[in-house]
């Protein structure tokens, strides 16, 4: 089984990565790593507004 990592950058959008690769810019993780589809299954259940953040705050 692949690891995934959940990762989140300023803007509050979210996406995964692959567990063994270290973290592209801007982005960090969130604390939630698994299997492809339980990363994009908990993606889907915390990410309910895909606005930036920098529009939904202004």
């Amino acid at each position: 089984m692949d690891t995934h990592v959940v990762v989140v950058n300023h803007e509050e959008q979210y996406s995964i990565w692959p567990g063994d690769r270290a973290l592209p810019a801007g982005w960090s993780a969130t604390g939630y790593a698994g299997d492809r589809d339980g990363c994009l299954a908990h993606i889907e259940q915390v990410w309910t507004d895909m606005r930036p953040k920098s529009l939904r705050t202004s």
